[in-house]
């Protein structure tokens, strides 16, 4: 599912690690007061990867929930961007890079974050 999404009109990623034991409520509470972004927007895709890089969670607002997922890869590791301090809007092509198991080059910073909050 996450592979071939392809309706989201933003991707944003939580760079560094973040850890994912945090719960729904608690990744919307960063994505809201952290980051400064709407976690209910509208075809907006959030995603948060952990010290272990086989795997990441994902939170999308479906219009009348939010969904939560989970991603552990079977084999290999995620291109991570380990700068904890930014959150990056990518691009769909760099969004199947990243789920294909490529590094991303990315374009610009949406905010920082303070330092040893993510």
């Amino acid at each position: 599912m996450l592979r071939d999404a392809v309706s989201f009109r933003h991707v944003y990623i939580a760079c560094g690690r973040t850890d994912l034991r945090r719960g729904m409520d608690s990744l919307l509470c960063l994505i809201r007061n952290e980051f400064r972004l709407d976690p209910f927007a509208e075809g907006a895709i959030f995603l948060f990867c952990g010290s272990r890089l086989d795997r990441m969670k994902a939170l999308v607002f479906e219009g009348d929930g939010v969904v939560l997922m989970t991603k552990r890869l079977s084999k290999g590791r995620f291109q991570w961007p380990r700068n904890r301090t930014e959150v990056l809007d990518i691009t769909m092509e760099q969004y199947r890079q990243l789920m294909d198991g490529f590094a991303i080059e990315y374009r610009s910073t949406i905010e920082e974050v303070r330092p040893g909050l993510v």
